[in-house]
Order: structure tokens, then sequence, then C-alpha cells
């Protein structure tokens, strides 16, 4: 389970008492909603599904795979099923290959949702064993399905042009200076991210 408003909140105020400007934007925009998805292979496998198409595209793939394998589908479902059924389903030879690759790690327990490292960089490095999935799908995850509350997806382009904005910075960090800025939202970099989208989303309040 992903981030609650009550833990975001909590955070961010955690913040905010040490850092003025942050206070002042919180009161001006608000709080964030809840970014929260399920925890389990379904939510990654449609983070695979989503990868480089618009949120309609997505939704159709999902929807005819759900009526090929069925809702709820296991893994086994999924590798049962040949190469034209999923292109059927609108899964491209390159996505097969991902969801596969996932299907297979969790079918061999190699990846296992339900028991990810407690530590942040050893569960990272368990899920980016899966092709196709990088760091930023891998933060994304365990920030939204299991609301690890200092994860910072410092590749998220949103979050690096909106820490330019809220710090009035002259260039958008990159991936690596956005990490090195982060430090100092720890252990609240969670709700940080989430709040910095809100912010991104918002310029004009």
């Amino acid at each position: 389970m992903g981030l609650s408003a009550a833990a975001i909140k909590a955070s961010l105020d955690a913040l905010a008492k040490n850092d003025a400007d942050l206070a002042n934007e919180i009161s001006r925009i608000g709080y964030p909603e809840p970014r929260i998805r399920d925890r389990g292979y379904m939510t990654m496998l449609r983070t695979i599904v989503g990868q480089q198409v618009s949120v309609a595209a997505a939704a159709s793939m999902w929807n005819k795979l759900e009526a090929e394998l069925g809702e709820g589908f296991t893994p086994a479902c999924l590798l049962e099923r040949d190469f034209d059924t999923l292109r059927a389903c609108g899964l491209s030879r390159q996505k097969q290959g991902y969801a596969r690759s996932l299907c297979e790690l969790v079918q061999t327990g190699e990846v296992n949702f339900d028991s990810l490292p407690e530590d942040d960089e050893e569960a990272i490095a368990e899920l980016i064993k899966v092709k196709g999935i990088g760091r930023w799908s891998a933060e994304i995850y365990l920030l939204f399905a299991e609301g690890r509350g200092d994860m910072w997806p410092a590749g998220d382009l949103a979050v690096q042009e909106g820490v330019k904005r809220l710090l009035k910075l002259n260039e958008r960090p990159d991936e690596k200076g956005l990490r090195q800025i982060g430090q100092r939202w720890r252990p609240h970099r969670g709700a940080m991210a989430i709040w910095v989208w809100h912010f991104y989303a918002n310029p004009a309040l």
C-alpha cells in the first residue's frame, strides 16, 4: 500500500518546520493526493504494458489481456500463450519479452513481490532483474505500491523540473544532481516527490 494522505502530510509538515520556503509553497498549493497502486506483479506488468503508449492505448491492451487470460490472471497464464495470441492483445515483440521476463522471474520465485528486501537499494536491485524495468520504474513501484517513505525517483523529468522551480535553480538538475539535492529531504523524500509532482502540475495556483 502506498503512502496515505496522513503519512504524506506528516512528512511534509516535518520538512516544512525547517524550511520556510517549502512551508509557504505548501500553504499556497496545498497537500497532494496520495498515489496508491496495488502491491504485486500485476502492477509491474501494467507498467510494462503502458510503456511508451498513451493511457488509452495501455487501457485497451490491458482489457484485451484480461479478456484473454481472465481477471487476476497468474504468471503461468501469460506464459502459456503464444506470440500471436499476445500480439492480438496489442503487445509488441519487445513488450512480450519484458512481460515474459517478469512472469518467469515471479514463477521461479527469483522476484517475490510479497517479500521484497527491506533495504530500498536491495529491493530496487531485485526489481530491475526484470527486462525492461529500470531504476525509475522500480522506484515508482516501491513508492506507490509499497509506500516506502524515502523513495526518491531522481530520474523523473517532472521531479527534476519541479525542484528546479521550487529552488529557483538556473538549470534543471540531472539525475545525479537531483539525488544530491534530495539528501536534504531524507527520510521523507517519498512524500516530497509526490508533493513536487503536485507543485509541478500547479504552477499558476
